[in-house]
């Protein structure tokens, strides 16, 4: 990718729709249901429950590697898309290593990401990951410094679906 492109592909994504919505102030809210079950609600009225017997819900660390996964998921799909690669389909497989005593902080994240679709190109994918990671991903910049984060990739030449 040139230099001209890399700039171009820049501007496109500041201009990006769902980053110029960000609010600088988020809310939601955390209501205790019975025995160890949460519903927490974002200002929009989404939901998710927490559970720490994994019963009703999931635990809060699961909510945060798949937001981990989202994030770059999220960028990466719209980064790819900017750089005219045709997505068949993508999806990310996440292990987090946790720390075995109190606080049960995650040590590292391992993340591989299946991509199918036309003519995928690595140089691609490689700086979709990198604008994620070093620039663009909220919850990645959100997460420990010393939190080992790494990325591999799989990519798969299949027809994109026609929408």
């Amino acid at each position: 990718m040139s230099e001209k492109e890399k700039d171009t592909l820049e501007e496109s994504l500041m201009e990006a729709s769902y980053k110029k919505n960000v609010s600088p102030i988020d809310k939601a809210t955390l209501e205790w249901d019975k025995d160890l079950i949460f519903v927490g609600r974002t200002q929009r009225r989404y939901e998710i429950e927490f559970d720490a017997n994994l019963q009703w819900g999931c635990k809060p660390t699961d909510s945060l590697m798949l937001s981990l996964a989202g994030c770059l998921a999220i960028d990466m799909v719209m980064f790819l898309q900017k750089m005219k690669v045709k997505l068949a389909s993508y999806r990310i497989d996440i292990t987090g290593e946790r720390n075995p005593t109190p606080p049960q902080y995650y040590k590292s994240f391992e993340m591989v990401v299946h991509i199918a679709g036309k003519n995928l190109d690595p140089k691609k994918v490689d700086r979709a990951i990198s604008l994620s990671q070093e620039k663009y991903c909220s919850v990645y910049h959100s997460l420990r410094k010393d939190m080992d984060v790494k990325v591999k990739y799989v990519l798969e030449e299949k027809e994109p679906k026609e929408n």
